[in-house]
């Protein structure tokens, strides 16, 4: 499912389990196919780690911190260290150099940033908390709000 804005461009997909999205909505700043292989390659290690709840974020243009925010949860802090080690792996692989990472030693809430695409994998009460999703779903520049 992809929430458009006026102008047409993707701004959030939300991946049911099980679906993957047929198109990588990618961003017209500097490095969009860079980044549009870097989103392909964590949405489908998140896949193969079974990570629950997949919601990315087009941010391109509207913060410096990267093209896309992706916020997964994972069952238990088992779960989430492994789906953060799994796509730190994955990213190393298909040689897209090494992330940063925080939050590792608690495993409530990992941190990836690969520089174009910034990935937050919680536990579910964790998420539900920070509720970031919500803050980045603020209304768009054009006074479009994200569904």
């Amino acid at each position: 499912m992809f929430c458009h804005s006026e102008k047409g461009k993707a701004l959030t997909t939300v991946h049911a389990k099980g679906r993957t999205p047929s198109v990588v909505p990618t961003s017209p700043e500097r490095g969009a196919d860079a980044a549009a292989r870097a989103l392909a390659t964590v949405l489908a290690s998140l896949e193969d780690s079974k990570a629950e709840d997949i919601v990315t974020i087009d941010i391109a243009g509207k913060s410096a911190l990267g093209d896309y925010m992706v916020i997964v949860s994972g069952r238990s802090n088992r779960h989430v260290l492994a789906i953060a080690d799994r796509l730190l792996t994955d990213l190393k692989e298909e040689g897209l150099g090494s992330a940063r990472v925080e939050g590792q030693e608690s495993a409530d809430w990992i941190l990836i940033d690969t520089g174009d695409v910034i990935v937050h994998v919680f536990r579910p009460e964790i998420r539900e908390f920070y509720n970031i999703e919500k803050m980045w779903a603020a209304p768009d520049v054009d006074g479009q709000t994200l569904h």
